[in-house]
């Protein structure tokens, strides 16, 4: 009888205000009830809310390691760790997937939460990739401020206004810089690019 085999990767994604630091911290919760050895990461970039915690929007918390990039958490997990969570991912370095790849190969849990798009509602760095090779994906939704509809893509606002298409992809902010937004209220300032013939063409 084959036994299952332990070691993989887990992704939490969607837009800002769709609850995915909430839907990490339940989980990694759960395991502390299981009594699992777990280590929590978080990039240093991000001091919204706290230097050493992580934190949700509803303000649940628990605590955690700053790290700049990907290779760091090595400096941290012991033989004997066997979860390893990471919030925001998407800021940390692109050696970041392999690293969590390596640890999934060594037997360990990963699971991690971050932004799948940007402002603009491109793919967020090494996210794509990431996803690729995650053996669950979680893609949660918010509520559109506009028009209530579920929610997909972050919407940043400067000076009351969508912000423009080459403005720096990471700033870190939460409701006074960003809005959750569908696909049909999303809005960035940019030049079109035309369309050549009629898609619907045969």
């Amino acid at each position: 009888m084959l036994t299952q085999k332990e070691g993989w990767i887990e992704v939490i994604t969607g837009p800002m205000f769709a609850g995915k630091t909430e839907e990490l911290l339940r989980r990694i919760k759960r395991l502390e009830y299981a009594k699992k050895n777990i280590i929590v990461f978080k990039p240093q970039i991000d001091g919204r809310y706290a230097a050493d915690e992580v934190v949700s929007h509803n303000n649940n918390r628990t605590k955690s390691i700053n790290i700049s990039k990907g290779r760091d958490m090595l400096l941290h997990i012991q033989p004997s760790t066997q979860v390893i969570a990471v919030d925001e991912v998407q800021f940390l370095d692109s050696e970041t997937v392999d690293i969590l790849d390596f640890l999934a190969d060594q037997g360990k849990r990963v699971i991690v939460s971050g932004l799948d798009s940007d402002f603009r509602g491109e793919t967020f760095g090494f996210m794509g990739r990431l996803i690729s090779i995650a053996e669950f994906v979680t893609k949660l939704t918010a509520v559109c401020v506009k028009c209530s509809a579920p929610a997909t893509r972050t919407q940043r606002i400067v000076n009351g206004k969508p912000a423009k298409f080459m403005d720096p992809i990471v700033l870190i902010g939460a409701s006074e810089s960003y809005e959750a937004r569908c696909r049909h209220c999303h809005k960035v300032y940019r030049k079109p690019k035309p369309i050549k013939g009629n898609l619907y063409e045969k």
